[in-house]
Parts: structure tokens; sequence; C-alpha cells
């Protein structure tokens, strides 16, 4: 018996040909289920327009708007249907109520007019796509499941027999549970791919998942998508990238002579470094600073700012000595300022990854992670960051990344507990509260793939930026947060216990 390998299709919606291995399968019905506004209706036009952007022809069939509001609708992804049908290569059967007409579909009527109207289509065009929009406003009509059964099977055996690949919409009543409406569009298509618009946290979130694809492999799981105007759904597998970026073993200044000698000689040039401290601890100056080591080398370096304007920064930064107006000026900085709340994570993302291949900089920071974690869920939060940083390594760019701790002295923050593992150094910045006075201190706590300073240091900040001097020998508990004091004698004797003498006795 001779086996036909499946054939796909791509569809050219960024990330569905991703997570679907290369497209859905050619002369196959793919039903898409969800809920109102989750966006079945784009998917099945996008399918269609980047399909005779392919040289596909196509026809949409319509049972609930008109192919006026359509037309209407898609302007706003930039997508000109009516040029499309003036060169043959769109049609559309319209198959919408009347609301003047009272129609009983009750009985023994069946759908044969309607199947030879999308036969016509089809031929009239030379359609390979078809979506039809949607199941549950043909068949809300019928008053018997048999029924609906039975003229489903019609219309999906029909688009077979064309030989075209079809996108077929269904509504759901609720994100979870029963696939559609009528329960059985799901075993009638070949594939089925559900869409979901949950509320988390007083904001909604849209994913994607492939329940069901017949004779292939797919990516399992849901995968976080977002709708942008002039182009359409845009879906990230976050999840679901690779560990395949490279390694290098080049190092770059982090701006402070001694932060570099803590690092083991600066950091790595494709690493992701965090900065962890409180607030005033100095992350922002840290950033600076790392941004300006690049810039006086004549690097293009790149800045998002979550928390402060661009004036703020600027004028922060001429307080430590650092121009940045003259090295915007210069091309060599770009800084982009935006508030957490104006956009979902995935649409900070694509537009943070979006920014960063138009600017193409040697360095990127983000100050500060913190404010963009409270827009977002536990998961929603550690999938962008796994975006974020998997795509900056791939760029080969340093990258360091703020987060701030919930108290003054010592702790960790939530961010550091979701992305510790995704970041390749971590330095902390903590006060340390010494007989009445608050002062600051510096450790390098985690660096990849080299030996690094395991001291916490003092550092103080002047109208030139950050010095690191000498580490505190006479406290212990600064990164817990409980200090203790010690006396002279005693960290005399604790030193002892590991020396390299009492380590071999």
């Amino acid at each position: 018996m001779t086996m036909h390998p499946l054939v796909l299709q791509a569809t050219g919606i960024p990330g569905l040909d991703t997570i679907t291995h290369g497209g859905i399968p050619t002369a196959r019905t793919t039903l898409v289920a969800g809920t109102s506004g989750s966006g079945k209706t784009v998917l099945a036009l996008q399918f269609l327009v980047n399909g005779i952007r392919l040289g596909e022809p196509a026809v949409f069939v319509t049972f609930e708007e008109t192919p006026d509001d359509i037309r209407l609708n898609c302007a706003g992804f930039g997508w000109d249907l009516d040029s499309f049908e003036k060169a043959g290569l769109l049609a559309f059967v319209d198959a919408s109520p009347d609301p003047a007409a009272e129609v009983d579909l009750n009985g023994d009527f069946d759908l044969g007019a309607l199947v030879s109207r999308i036969d016509h289509a089809v031929a009239r065009v030379g359609a390979k796509r078809v979506s039809l929009d949607s199941l549950g406003a043909l068949f809300g009509q019928f008053d018997r499941p048999s029924t609906v059964r039975t003229e489903l099977r019609r219309i999906a055996h029909a688009l077979r027999k064309l030989g075209v690949t079809s996108m077929l919409t269904a509504e759901r009543t609720q994100e979870y549970g029963e696939i559609a409406r009528f329960g059985i569009e799901e075993f009638v298509a070949d594939n089925v791919i559900v869409l979901r618009n949950v509320l988390e946290e007083e904001r909604r979130r849209r994913t994607i998942e492939i329940l069901k694809f017949r004779g292939g492999p797919h990516a399992s799981g849901q995968y976080p998508f977002t709708m942008l105007a002039g182009e359409g759904i845009v879906i990230l597998p976050l999840s679901g990238m690779d560990l395949d970026q490279r390694s290098s073993n080049e190092r770059v200044t982090s701006g402070i002579a001694e932060l570099d000698e803590m690092c083991g000689g600066g950091m790595f040039r494709d690493s992701v470094t965090l900065i962890s401290g409180a607030t005033g601890t100095g992350k922002t100056l840290t950033s600076a600073h790392f941004l300006n080591g690049g810039a006086v080398r004549g690097e293009r370096v790149l800045l998002f700012a979550f928390e402060e304007s661009r004036e703020q920064l600027f004028r922060n930064a001429r307080t430590w000595g650092i121009d940045f107006e003259a090295q915007e000026k210069a091309g060599l900085l770009r800084v982009e300022c935006a508030y957490p709340e104006s956009l979902n994570l995935e649409d900070h993302l694509l537009r943070m990854r979006r920014i960063i291949e138009e600017f193409q900089p040697n360095r990127v920071a983000i100050d500060s992670l913190s404010a963009l974690e409270r827009t977002a869920s536990v998961k929603g939060f550690r999938e962008f960051i796994i975006g974020l940083t998997s795509f900056i390594k791939h760029q080969d760019i340093a990258g360091l990344i703020t987060s701030t701790t919930p108290t003054l002295l010592g702790g960790y923050s939530i961010t550091e507990a979701h992305i510790s593992t995704l970041t390749d150094a971590i330095v902390l910045l903590r006060y340390v509260e010494i007989f009445g006075e608050m002062r600051r201190g510096l450790t390098v706590l985690k660096m990849r793939g080299s030996m690094h300073d395991k001291h916490i240091r003092e550092f103080t900040i002047d109208g030139t930026g950050m010095h690191i001097g000498r580490s505190f020998t006479t406290v212990t508990g600064i990164v817990s947060g409980k200090t203790f004091h010690l006396q002279t004698p005693e960290v005399e004797r604790v030193a002892s216990l590991f020396s390299p003498a009492s380590v071999e006795e």
C-alpha cells in the first residue's frame, strides 16, 4: 500500500505555521472555534488574504455580516478586498440573513443550493482556499441535531470534493468546555483550532490552541496572540521556542570598571544580565552606565523605559556625568518610553522586537520589568520574558534588565523567582544599615560561564556615577536583609575557619 505524505499549505499567518509545523493540510477542512471577540473571522479572512498574495484565489462565504460590512472591517487591517475582487482573485458568497425576511429552515430543508453557489464561486475564480463564517449563524435556524450533522457533513464533503483548503468558524458559549455550539462540528472537521479570549486579572488575553490535526504533528498547548492594525493576527509561540542560540566568549564592559572586574572581565556579548534591588539602590544608574559604556565605544544602544519619561532619564543621566542627549543626536542612543498599561504584554513584546530589528543595537536595556510584571498573570509574564530574552540572545545583543525588590533591606522580587533561570547573570543591589546609616552594597550572585567575585562590596553614587569599593567585612546577612554586625575578633575567628590551612586540616 502506497503511503501519501500529508501536504501542508502555509497560512502566512505569523506564528501559526510554526505551531502547525508548516501550515494546515491541503484540501482538508479546519474548524476555528472561539467565543465572541476571540478573532475567528479575522483568522478566516487573513488565511484567504495571505493565500491571494501567494497566488491562490479564494472564496469567502458569509452567514452573518454582509460583504460590505466585511470589506469595511478589513480596511483596518490593510486588506483591500475590493482590489482582489476586481482582479478576479476573490469571490463572496453572500448567505447573510435578510432582516426583513422570515425564513423557516426546519423540516426537510437541505443546503444543496448553497453548495451549488459555493461550487460556482470556486470555479469562477479558480479558488484554492475557502472560508465559511460562521456555522452557528447557519445551523442555528435548524431545530433538529440530526439535520445539523447531515448538512454539515454535506458541506465538508463538498469542500473536499472541490479540492480546496477550507476554514470553517464556529461559536463557543464559554472559553473552556464544549468545543462548538452544537457539539458535533469538531467531529466532522479534519482539524480543530480553538481561540480563547480569557479574562485574567482584569485583562483579556487571547490564546490559540491546536486541538486536533489529523495525519500530522503539531505543537501542543496554548499560545498567546494579538491583533495588530495593518497586519491582522500575530501568534507568539513563546513556550515552543528552541534553545538554539549561539554562545560567544566575547566580553563587553558594563560601563563600570570595578563591576567588570567582579564579573571576571565583563559581561558576555550575547548574555542577559538581571539587576535587582530596592527602589533607589541604583538600578537605573547601572543601566545608564551599561548603555554609556557601549556608546562611548561607538556602539548603538537602546533603552526601553517603563517607569520614567525621556526627560527624566536625560536629566538624571546628566547628574551622573553621562550625556544621553549628545549620544542621541549622534545616532548612538535610542530611548523608547511607554506606560506598562498602554498595551498588553504580547503587544509590548512585538513592539520591542520590531524596534530592535529596526535600530539594530549592540546593547539593549529594559528598565524595569517590575513595572510590566504588574500588568500580567504569572504565566503570561514568564512567557513574555522567554520571548524577550530569547530574541535578544538570537540577535547577539548584550542585554540588561532591572527589577525592583518589595523590601528595602534584602529579600527578593517576584521577578527574580520567575526569571532567574532565564538570565545569564544576576547582580544584586542592596541597602545596608550600619549604625544608623543607610549604605549600599553590590554582589554578583550568578555569572554563567565565568568565575566571579563572591564578595558583597560597598558602592557610592556621586556626580560621576557609581563607585564600587571594598567588601563589607564586619556585616553579615546583607542579602537576606537580617544584618548582624561582627566585632573584629569574631571576624578574624570566622575567617580562620575558612582559611586554606583550616580546610586542609
